[in-house]
């Protein structure tokens, strides 16, 4: 359907400017902040819908098997980001990928809008396939909008991030009050009329991108080599969907009965072999000189700290939703409100305390006091165990009986946000600065591997927390505590040796690349 995305189009001209920014940052501002509205407005909802009793118009799953599901959800999402890059790249290009995905997703809501529980997957499947599609290329739009060395891209970058924690914010309390306060599937449908705001406003502001992302394949190729590229490429894809569409078959006809906790286990235990395979095929066989298999080993500590660290954070969409649901007094000054909005309180901590983030590492920069990279992940993981530190009190009111205030929550959501900002867009930044050049790309998919092993990871230690082991709960979260603090401390420890041996410090980096 080429009419929809033109392939021929004129670059934006440098004189269109939005405040110091291309005009096209306002396209895809809007393009993500309604994306992300109905990927976390539904999410908000999604734990609570799949535990609430039929009686309620839930699905009746017991904690083990729905947080089960929901890891196994949130992992494919990031790793589908992998496929959709390929397919922007060597097919349809960046700008068709993210109105393709965005139709996708849309369909992915309203189909989980339908009053069926034999939709409720295919739900799932359609938003996962298309956030692949959408996610990564909104991302690499941005980028493709200013010149290679910009000054101005980090700001753009922040500007964007912006969007997607507003849209976060505003999903979490729209739906959430829709879904809960109305009916399940009204809060489903919400989201899916987010989305369809957001890709209105894309069709009707793409040609601010220019051509920017317009083009998959380079046109300088030849016509033959080009032709056969292409076909190989749609017979993989069409291959990939075929089989897609094969398991979803076998699994509704009955054919295979898929059990979510065992999924989980051995799709984690394939994502560390793989993640941890690529890794060491580029130590021993990627031809890196000393300095680069140093940096490489830098990454696979950063990575599988990072494991550690969202499997304890993606406790909030499932552990911390259903003890506000369950366990936490619902009401602030006589005013009631449901337990989904907790799920607005990350996205609006992070755009109040982003830019003080920001400010605060160039300032301690200036100082020559800036920490490093592994002290970053260290104060993340610390900040983080602190978390579940306020949470073994919240448990032990509720195993006295008491339902337990919404201040600790609210606590243990800050100290989750903060350990946030000290690690993901740091980890980010040191894949990007660390990664050979030629194992960039790649070395950034395996960021989002490792990634979704934590999601995964996340849901199944969700799944210890049910309603038939409370008096467990102070002890299991002291135990995620424990274990979050000492690695965090170990980090402390090691995070010199790995700054001066590994990674090294800044002039031998420059001199060394």
């Amino acid at each position: 359907m080429t009419g929809i995305l033109p392939m021929t189009r004129t670059a934006v001209p440098e004189s269109t400017r939005f405040f110091g920014h291309p005009t096209g940052l306002t396209t895809l501002f809007f393009t993500e902040m309604w994306e992300r509205f109905s990927y976390y407005g539904m999410r908000a909802l999604l734990i609570l819908f799949m535990t609430a009793a039929i009686a309620h118009g839930g699905m009746g799953l017991d904690d083990r098997t729905a947080t089960a599901i929901y890891g196994l959800y949130t992992a494919a999402v990031y790793l589908t980001s992998l496929p959709g890059g390929w397919i922007a790249d060597r097919l349809i290009g960046q700008q068709r990928s993210v109105w393709y995905g965005g139709l996708i997703i849309a369909a992915g809501h309203f189909t989980l809008a339908l009053p069926s529980h034999q939709t409720f997957y295919i739900g799932l499947v359609l938003i996962v396939l298309g956030t692949g599609l959408l996610k990564t290329n909104t991302s690499a739009l941005v980028g493709g909008l200013y010149p290679e060395n910009s000054a101005a891209r980090d700001a753009g970058f922040s500007i964007y991030y912006m969007g997607i924690n507003l849209g976060a914010f505003l999903g979490a309390i729209i739906c959430g009050w829709l879904g809960q306060k109305v009916n399940w599937h009204y809060g489903f449908a919400a989201a899916g009329v987010g989305m369809v705001f957001g890709l209105l406003q894309y069709r009707l502001t793409r040609w601010r991108l220019g051509n920017v992302g317009i083009e998959a394949v380079p046109a300088h190729a030849q016509a033959h080599a080009q032709s056969r590229f292409l076909r190989r490429s749609w017979l993989a894809l069409i291959a990939g969907l075929g089989i897609i569409v094969l398991l979803v078959v076998v699994g509704y006809t009955g054919t295979v009965h898929y059990a979510p906790v065992s999924m989980a286990i051995w799709a984690g235990l394939a994502i560390l072999a793989l993640g941890l395979g690529f890794l060491a095929w580029l130590l021993f066989f990627g031809k890196l000189n000393l300095v680069e298999r140093k940096r490489i080993l830098a990454l696979a500590i950063l990575f599988l700290v990072q494991v550690l660290f969202w499997a304890g954070f993606e406790q909030s969409g499932s552990n911390f939703n259903l003890f506000a649901e369950r366990y936490t007094r619902l009401s602030v000054f006589g005013y009631a409100f449901p337990a989904s909005w907790f799920q607005s309180e990350d996205p609006l901590l992070i755009i109040l305390l982003a830019p003080f983030f920001a400010w605060i590492w160039v300032a301690l920069g200036r100082r020559n006091m800036d920490p490093s990279t592994p002290m970053k992940f260290a104060l993340g993981l610390l900040f983080l165990g602190m978390s579940f530190l306020v949470m073994v009190g919240a448990a032990w009111i509720v195993v006295a009986g008491h339902k337990a205030l919404p201040v600790w929550l609210a606590t243990t959501y800050l100290l989750h946000t903060i350990g946030e900002l000290c690690l993901s867009p740091v980890g980010l930044s040191a894949t990007t600065r660390l990664s050979p050049k030629r194992y960039a790309s790649r070395l950034m998919g395996t960021w989002f591997l490792f990634m979704a092993l934590g999601e995964l990871l996340a849901g199944l230690i969700a799944g210890r927390f049910t309603a038939h082991n409370v008096n467990e709960m102070p002890h299991m979260y002291a135990s995620l505590a424990a274990m979050l603090i000492a690695v965090g401390l170990l980090m402390v420890l090691l995070s010199r040796p790995i700054q001066r041996r590994l990674i090294g410090d800044p002039p031998h980096d420059a001199s060394a690349s």
